[in-house]
């Protein structure tokens, strides 16, 4: 009997075990590490599989997508809020994306006026994501493809959900147009494969951005800074935005969470 194991989805560790079993005895098995072989015993064998399993179940599943629990940036970040975009057309159910907010826990100093609400009367409470956006700690969005799609159509839905907010609030000047155009520009010469990931890093110290891009599990060196404050902060607001925030489940989910986190 032949069995092969990959515990490694999302995690930077790859795993590659195969065992080969000859009567009802382990005769041989070769463990790929990035190392080389490892030990022939079977105490070796239980061990690995009572570990492998524990790292998996460590992992968030937000449908069929694993996401890590914590994340370093400039410091150790919290998966706080987690859901999908997805949309409903003559009752056929399409999902484009799975999404894990990472946000810096000390965030709860900064919302001690909403301690004792629920998680659902803060999904509802734009002014307390308000406060969430405007939080001087360190977020982090982690993007999961789905469903497929090419990187311009990403690029177009991003740029004109924040031009549209730009401009609905007279704050869409050029600067803002030439931000947003540097935005389409980087996503669009990628292809969007499922398990692609697209990540934004908003640091506490700068009013800035950085996205980055991997798929298939290769990291693209080359990340983009956008450094134009009100395109920032209105795409802080189109995915962390509350009410009007790209993904209603993500934003339950961070209520929750948050709520939780403020009655300790």
């Amino acid at each position: 009997m032949l069995i092969n194991v990959t515990c490694f989805r999302n995690i930077e560790l790859h795993l590659q075990v195969q065992f080969s079993y000859l009567n009802i005895g382990l005769t041989h098995y070769f463990f790929h590490l990035s190392l080389y072989s490892f030990l022939h015993t079977k105490e070796f064998y239980n061990s690995f599989f009572s570990i492998s399993f524990i790292v998996c179940s460590e992992m968030v599943m937000v449908d069929d997508i694993s996401f890590p629990p914590h994340i370093t940036t400039t410091k150790p970040l919290s998966l706080l809020g987690h859901g999908i975009t997805d949309i409903e057309i003559h009752f056929l159910h399409i999902k484009f994306t799975a999404i894990g907010v990472y946000i810096d826990p000390e965030i709860v100093a900064h919302l001690q006026k909403w301690k004792g609400k629920s998680g659902s009367e803060l999904a509802g409470d734009d002014e307390f994501f308000d406060s969430v956006i405007s939080a001087p700690v360190d977020k982090y969005l982690r993007i999961v493809v789905i469903k497929e799609i090419k990187g311009s159509q990403y690029g177009v839905q991003l740029e004109s959900a924040v031009r549209d907010r730009l401009a609905a609030d007279d704050k869409y000047e050029e600067e803002e147009e030439e931000a947003l155009n540097q935005i389409v520009e980087f996503l669009q010469v990628k292809y969007f494969k499922k398990d692609s990931v697209l990540t934004f890093s908003f640091p506490a110290t700068s009013n800035t951005a950085e996205i980055g891009f991997s798929s298939e599990g290769k990291e693209e060196p080359k990340t983009m800074k956008v450094e134009n404050g009100n395109v920032v902060e209105t795409m802080k607001k189109w995915y962390l935005g509350g009410t009007t925030a790209y993904s209603p489940s993500t934003i339950l989910s961070l209520a929750n969470a948050l709520s939780l986190e403020l009655s300790k």
